[in-house]
């Protein structure tokens, strides 16, 4: 907006009050036709339907007297009519869809396409009927004049031919096709011709295709439209898989040479993408002495005359080396190398200031076409290092995936983030030489870039800490220093933004930390930060998220201290939480500990603060209780855990006694009567609950095995104490003999008494410390084993429970 001018301010005077009210007037007057604008009594009696008419006359009635609205909602209607009757729909819906459709709109056109391919893939007639009562109208308006529309029928009609017989494809569609597809007919009728001679092509035998298909193709391919040529290209490879190596070779191959050297761009590029899509099909002399030096030569074009060429160049870069790989000489090897490497900075400026790529600065349409460029290279990348074999990643390729890692454009970072676990899993043991990418990634700006790394976060993670030979332990600790603050800034820089979905998906991929850092940095740099979460955030999904991940790290969690002071913030927190809100996530955090944790570690902790709110002031947290009740009961044992049978009875009687919110009162009925039908689960095992109660078992296992285990390392921290202490006893012993034996000898300078000869000697024995030195050493060693045994046998499946037998559980 421009300011007023001086003399144009506003004036408060009595004449311009006056003329203030004239525009306000104007403004009524201007939205009184708005108001006009309402049906009229007459308008509405004729779009009112009588109520006591059922769905097919009513669908007839509209298509003959109805409006245009009226009759597209028929025809969106007719899959609905063709399931409820279909023999009345088609006697007498479908002869008025014909007849309204030779003058139906667009919208009414398009609504026609998708209600005739519904109908044909829920198979609500038969083919046969289908083809009859159908097909006749596809046809009829495959070349409509309105493009979208006839696209809209067209791909009907390619759905139908998949599932039509032959005799039908022949002469309802091969033999008009021939007409069709003349230089006479119009070039909308020849571009439909095109596409319905690929899907066709794979539909008949070969001497039929050799006979009446190929000549049509041929025909195509020579139009004297590019439009017409370049459509026929796109199909030549599905032509090709249906006629076979030998007559692809014959008679597709010279067509597609021919086209390649076409005047049209168009038609090169798509003659190009579909000889790279036919690589397998040639056998080696053809690709090295025919489409080797085609390629070679759209490669030379791409940056000298034709750029276009080069954004599919780019993009089929990775499966053109793929077909290529066994008969390149090592020269030409290297030059498609170097060809991809320079792609990967295609547009950026370089070190020294300026850009080797071209002579003169891009403009915005030319920087959007080498981002594209960029972007290709990185969808490209693990087919390149497969090309290069991941051994020799550091010297050739790691310069350019630097690059786009660190690439100025999103696109070109989302796409090499989508990547990333392909190529860690290709690299294998060089895995550790892309870490610092993955903290770089990890750190992004966008969150475009870190929800496409998020999504195969858990699998990357433990490729980088546990493959090949970085994976040791030293090189393993040291790695975790960086790449924890890189997750915790993820994690902030989501929960900063509005895209909560980026925020829930990092929170559910973080459930793998336990598998890939220590349990104490987990509970330092990260359980805290879940619990606030769920204190503090308003997204439901985000905080059930949290939850859940914070019930996994508490599960692997290996210092007893540490789960007692989470399980008491649950309960007091949340579950005794001022906020009813606070109450509801606890019940959701309940049902999130009885799937992951065993049934005795939630009767232990979670049961009796779960039924506590039975008598919380909210109707909503009763309710949601009576839903997790069956669960809940589900984790009962008989007869050990028969007293909170007992309290659960007890809670349930005075909900239905005492209940006077009428909805929750038809839950808890509903509620008593499930739980009424459920089997008790027993201590010892029942065939019926088999399964589960090994799942249980092995969890209840497992729980035990983290107790053992840090019962284990106290011990070890003792036992190492107690080395120290030892070894500094036995220190000062020596030292307070030596000064004996140093104060004795400076007493008298005469030979010692024969008795005291071997002093020297024992002073430099002591039996019983060699003795127990070398019992701590074993007994440390034994330790540390049995404590790694353990872990790994609790860290390294968490989720695949083994089964045993039920003898093995005795």
């Amino acid at each position: 907006m421009h300011p007023l001018p001086l003399s144009a301010e506003m004036d408060f005077s009595q004449n311009s009050l006056f003329g203030y009210i004239e525009d306000l007037q104007e403004l009524t007057i201007i939205e009184r036709p708005v108001r006009r604008s309402l049906k009229t009594p007459e308008e509405i009696e004729r779009l009112t339907v009588d109520e006591e008419l059922n769905d097919i006359e009513r669908a007839v009635y509209l298509l003959s007297s109805g409006q245009d609205i009226q009759g597209t909602s028929v025809i969106a209607n007719l899959p609905f009519l063709m399931r409820q009757n279909p023999a009345e729909t088609l006697r007498r819906v479908l002869p008025k869809v014909r007849e309204v459709l030779h003058v139906a709109g667009v919208e009414m056109q398009l609504t026609a396409a998708a209600s005739f391919l519904t109908i044909l893939q829920e198979e609500s007639v038969s083919i046969h009927t289908y083809s009859h009562s159908f097909l006749h109208i596809i046809l009829q308006h495959v070349e409509h004049r309105d493009a979208g529309v006839s696209n809209a029928w067209l791909e009907t009609l390619l759905s139908t031919i998949e599932s039509l017989p032959k005799e039908i494809l022949r002469h309802e569609i091969l033999n008009p096709l021939v007409s069709k597809a003349q230089l006479s007919q119009t070039l909308q009728s020849r571009l439909v011709s095109c596409k319905i001679l690929g899907r066709l092509a794979n539909k008949f035998e070969a001497h039929v295709i050799k006979r009446e298909i190929l000549p049509l193709m041929k025909s195509l391919c020579q139009d004297v439209e590019y439009e017409v040529r370049s459509c026929m290209c796109h199909q030549l490879d599905t032509i090709a898989q249906g006629i076979g190596a030998e007559l692809t070779k014959s008679v597709v191959l010279p067509e597609l040479i021919e086209l390649t050297r076409d005047e049209s761009s168009s038609v090169r590029l798509a003659a190009f993408e579909t000889l790279v899509n036919l690589l397998e099909i040639f056998d080696t002399d053809d690709r090295s002495q025919t489409i080797l030096p085609l390629v070679k030569s759209f490669c030379e074009k791409s940056f000298k005359t034709d750029e276009t060429i080069l954004l599919s160049l780019s993009l089929h870069l990775g499966k053109l080396c793929h077909g290529l790989y066994g008969i390149l000489t090592p020269d030409q090897h290297l030059r498609f190398l170097e060809f991809y490497k320079k792609l990967c900075t295609l547009g950026l400026q370089q070190e020294n200031g300026h850009n080797d790529n071209q002579a003169l600065p891009p403009n915005l349409e030319q920087e959007k076409r080498y981002a594209t460029v960029r972007k290709n290279c990185a969808y490209n990348f693990p087919a390149m290092i497969v090309f290069v074999d991941p051994k020799n990643f550091h010297m050739e390729l790691y310069s350019s995936f630097f690059c786009l890692c660190h690439d100025p454009e999103v696109p070109v970072r989302h796409t090499i983030a989508i990547c990333f676990y392909e190529v860690s899993k290709l690299l294998s043991s060089g895995v550790y030489l892309i870490h610092k990418e993955l903290i770089a990634l990890l750190q992004d700006e966008s969150l475009e870039v870190l929800d496409a790394l998020v999504d195969h976060l858990p699998e990357t993670l433990e490729l980088l800490t546990t493959g090949g030979e970085s994976s040791v332990q030293e090189n393993k600790l040291l790695t975790v220093p960086d790449l924890i603050p890189a997750l915790t800034a993820a994690e902030q820089r989501a929960a900063s933004s509005l895209k909560w979905r980026t925020h829930e998906k990092i929170l559910q991929k973080y459930g793998c930390l336990p598998q890939i850092i220590s349990s104490d940095q987990i509970y330092y740099r990260f359980l805290h930060r879940m619990f606030a979460i769920m204190m503090t955030n308003n997204v439901l999904p985000v905080q059930k998220a949290a939850s859940r991940t914070l019930c996994i790290f508490l599960r692997y969690n290996r210092k007893q201290e540490q789960r007692h002071e989470i399980i008491q913030k649950l309960v007091e927190q949340l579950g005794q939480g001022k906020s009813y809100w606070y109450r509801l996530r606890f019940l959701d955090t309940c049902e999130f500990i009885i799937e992951l944790f065993s049934k005795s570690f939630f009767c232990k902790y979670f049961f009796l603060p779960a039924l506590e709110l039975t008598h919380d002031p909210v109707a909503n947290v009763r309710m949601k209780l009576c839903y997790l009740l069956p669960k809940v009961k589900s984790t009962l044992k008989i007869p050990a855990d028969k007293h909170l049978l007992q309290q659960l009875e007890m809670c349930i009687r005075k909900l239905l006694c005492q209940e006077k919110d009428k909805d929750v009162l038809a839950i808890v009925k509903r509620t008593v009567l499930e739980l009424d039908r459920m089997e008790m689960s027993m201590d010892a095992f029942q065939k019926r609950f088999y399964e589960k109660d090994l799942l249980d078992q092995e969890k209840e296992r497992e729980e035990l095995l983290l107790l053992e285990m840090e019962q284990l390392e106290k011990e070890k921290q003792q036992n190492e104490s107690r080395t120290s202490s030892d070894k500094m006893f036995e220190k000062k012993r020596k030292e307070t003999k030596k000064s004996k034996l140093v104060r004795s000898q400076s007493f008298s300078s005469q030979a010692l008494h024969p008795k005291y000869g071997n002093l020297e000697k024992c002073t430099g024995k002591n039996p019983t410390a060699g003795y127990s030195t070398s019992v701590t050493g074993s007994g440390k060693s034994s330790l540390l084993s049995y404590t790694e045994n353990l872990e790994n046998q609790i860290l390294r499946s968490p989720g695949r429970l083994r089964k045993k037998t039920k003898d093995s559980w005795r």
